[in-house]
Parts: C-alpha cells; sequence; structure tokens
C-alpha cells in the first residue's frame, strides 16, 4: 500500500469558479481511481461530486478524464498511472458540478437517430444470420459514457455534430434485418450535422471502454449515402 497524490479539478455551480483541489490517499493494487474518489467522499472531502453506479464497466456513469485521457474511473488501476493523477469532468460537455457533466445534447442527438425497431409490416419470423448479428452486435455494445464525445475533435469545436455514439447506434438500428426504416435513416445520416461533419480522427473508437468503433460505423454510413447518390 502507497500513498498517492490526486488533483481533481472541481466547478462551483453557484459561483462559477474552476479550482483545484488537493487529496492524499492510501492505494494498493488493485484499487481504482472510483475507488479513491469515494474514499475522498466517504472520509475527507463531502462536498465532492460525481457519478458512479455499478463500479464494473456497464453503467457508463463513471466517465470522466483521468490524466489528459478520458476513461471510465471504476477501470482504471491507480498503480498504472503517473503521479500526480489529474481527475478532470469530461471534455467538450456544460459542467454541472465539479466532475458531473450534462448530457442532454447528447440525448437530444439520440433521440433524432430514432434507436428503435421501425417497421412497416406485421413483425412474423425474421431468421438473422451469424453475419447479420456479428454486425448490429459492435455498436449495440455501446453503453452511452460519453467517453467518445470528450475524446472528439470534431465535436470540440462544433456541437452541432451528431457525435460518435449517436451516430453509431444509427448504423447499428440502419443494419438490423428487422428494421425497415432505411431510407429514413439515411435520410438523418445525410443530415448537414451527422455524417459529413466527421474528419475520421478516430479517437472516439480510442476511447471507447467496450471495444465499440464508431469510426467504421460512420465512414460505412458514408459509404452507403455516397452509393446510394450514384445509384
Amino acid at each position: 500500500m502507497s500513498e498517492v497524490k490526486i488533483l481533481v479539478k472541481r466547478f462551483d455551480p453557484d459561483s462559477k469558479k474552476t479550482y483545484i483541489s488537493e487529496y492524499k490517499v492510501l492505494a494498493e493494487d488493485d484499487t481504482m481511481v472510483l475507488d479513491a474518489l469515494i474514499h475522498i467522499k466517504n472520509k475527507i472531502d463531502r462536498t465532492l461530486t460525481f457519478r458512479y453506479s455499478c463500479r464494473m464497466g456497464i453503467c457508463g456513469s463513471c466517465g470522466m478524464v483521468i490524466n489528459g485521457k478520458p476513461l471510465l474511473a471504476c477501470q482504471t488501476r491507480i498503480k498504472e498511472l503517473k503521479e500526480p493523477i489529474v481527475v478532470e469532468p469530461l471534455y467538450n460537455f456544460d459542467i454541472i458540478k465539479d466532475l458531473v457533466v450534462d448530457f442532454e445534447i447528447f440525448m437530444d442527438y439520440l433521440k433524432e437517430m430514432k434507436p428503435y425497431i421501425i417497421r412497416k409490416e406485421e413483425l412474423k419470423e425474421v431468421i438473422i444470420k451469424p453475419e447479420e448479428q456479428e454486425v448490429i452486435a459492435n455498436p449495440s455494445a455501446c453503453i452511452n459514457c460519453m467517453l467518445c464525445y470528450a475524446a472528439c475533435p470534431v465535436f470540440g469545436y462544433d456541437q452541432t455534430f451528431k457525435g460518435p455514439a449517436a451516430l453509431s447506434l444509427l448504423y447499428r438500428y440502419l443494419m438490423d434485418p428487422i428494421d425497415q426504416a432505411e431510407e429514413e435513416r439515411l435520410k438523418i445520416a445525410n443530415n448537414k450535422d451527422a455524417v459529413w461533419k466527421c474528419s475520421f480522427w478516430g479517437e472516439c473508437s480510442n476511447a471507447c471502454p467496450k471495444g465499440v468503433d464508431p469510426a467504421f460505423s460512420i465512414q460505412r454510413l458514408k459509404l452507403m449515402l455516397a452509393i446510394k447518390s450514384l445509384r
């Protein structure tokens, strides 16, 4: 067990001031950053505010920037980080308080993607082939942690861009054999603030803790739109 220094970038919504709080905590080899933050909250500073839920890398609640990288705090081992450990709220979002940011803009964009099955005919039996299931399995793994948005340079300077996770889910439903809204979904993808604003940095895919490849999904959407226009 060793003592580590953690610097937390904080935001006071009343005074609108940003400041740094320094904490020292004892960490073992298997101590995660989230464990340290919970210890700080319970034992040192009750005013520290952050989100978390499952502590198992499933819910996506504890996304934050750790030593300059968007990461899930519950999956980030302290022993693998250089000191001092600097913890910040996710980039590119408005801050509500301390490490808690406002995801409302993503929720609005997600609704625009219509992330649900759309049928024009009564659903009977649809046989999904293994290769078809494989196509939709990857984007289906998204946990809406918003690390991809924090890593995306395009969303960083232009928040009218619909963003990686939303467009990846659009692709997921477009490719679902049960769905029957191809024209509608391609029209959404072709919006001026959708796939064409992506400049293919690939940082969204690098940041994803679940191995989802939003950059691939967006490029596939571009290709489908290009082929459609040629026809």
